[in-house]
């Protein structure tokens, strides 16, 4: 199988995809875009793209794209813990609190807030398509006093030193991955929930529409662990929702509770019924 995920190597997507696909092969793809849509357009078998932080929520790239643009369901969902580093060309180590560039991907940055306005207040913030990508440019310029946030792998791929580790705000940090694939998928890791992603755009000029379409779960005792908006993009105030659900064991009164929400009026897209898998680092520090 070719599995495309956001590259390019040593990116926090790369870790999740070979902790999931150990022996398939692996495609970098520059901007999450790019992998959703080698998974649409058949180019590869199967897209590994981030869909959540514990910090910063939703990937909004990731959920407009899905919504707009892909008809691939979600597979399987990828659960890795998450520990953000900084790191420099090894010949500025010394002198790495006087950096000024810090480079990452939006949600890298956003995760090390705390951090940055604490011990580099101040410094030049720059967001990349990943971390990895920020790691690669460090290495690449060591004429620059520059650091990037990043996981261990990337530091250990692109030869860069590590000053501070674990610069995220909380300890428990984690990203849960989407995998997407018009076929099943084997994944040979712990298993957690089975879940159920839906897109609602709800009826026009209903009162209380979004308190109906919940309560159509609700008294079915279908339980709703996500629910986050997302502008149409057609007009202003204008939103779909993407909610997820605890599905295991209950597709009959999913199913129910979707036809209800379409006799209501509302539009309905399922994104995927799926299987979450939980990944174990293997070594301390690994990303």
């Amino acid at each position: 199988m070719d599995i495309a995920y956001l590259g390019p190597a040593a990116s926090f997507t790369h870790s999740a995809a070979k902790y999931a696909f150990p022996d398939e092969t692996l495609i970098p793809h520059a901007a999450i875009p790019d992998a959703i849509m080698a998974i649409q357009s058949g180019a590869v078998d199967a897209a590994v793209v981030p869909i959540e932080n514990t910090i910063e929520g939703g990937v909004n790239t990731t959920l407009d794209y899905l919504f707009h643009f892909a008809d691939v369901p979600i597979q399987a969902e990828l659960v890795l813990p998450i520990a953000q580093h900084v790191m420099v060309h090894s010949g500025n180590a010394a002198a790495w609190k006087s950096v000024q560039k810090v480079l990452s991907h939006p949600q890298g940055l956003a995760q090390c807030a705390d951090f940055l306005q604490a011990e580099l207040y101040g410094v030049e913030l720059t967001a990349t398509p990943s971390t990895a990508y920020a790691a690669k440019w460090v290495s690449e310029h060591p004429d620059m006093l520059a650091a990037a946030i990043a996981p261990e792998l990337a530091a250990t791929e692109y030869g860069l030193a590590i000053v501070k580790r674990d610069a995220q705000d909380i300890e428990l940090n984690q990203t849960r991955f989407a995998v997407l694939s018009r076929s099943p998928v084997q994944i040979r890791l712990p298993k957690g929930e089975e879940k159920t992603t839906i897109n609602v755009i709800l009826p026009n000029n209903l009162p209380g529409a979004l308190h109906k379409v919940l309560s159509a779960f609700a008294w079915r005792g279908i339980d709703m662990s996500k629910i986050e908006s997302r502008p149409l993009k057609t007009s202003l105030g204008e939103y779909f929702f993407l909610i997820d659900l605890l599905s295991g064991g209950k597709t009959e009164l999913l199913q129910n509770a979707l036809q209800e929400i379409e006799l209501l009026g509302g539009e309905v897209k399922v994104l995927g019924s799926y299987q979450t898998y939980l990944i174990k680092k293997k070594k301390a520090g690994e990303a």
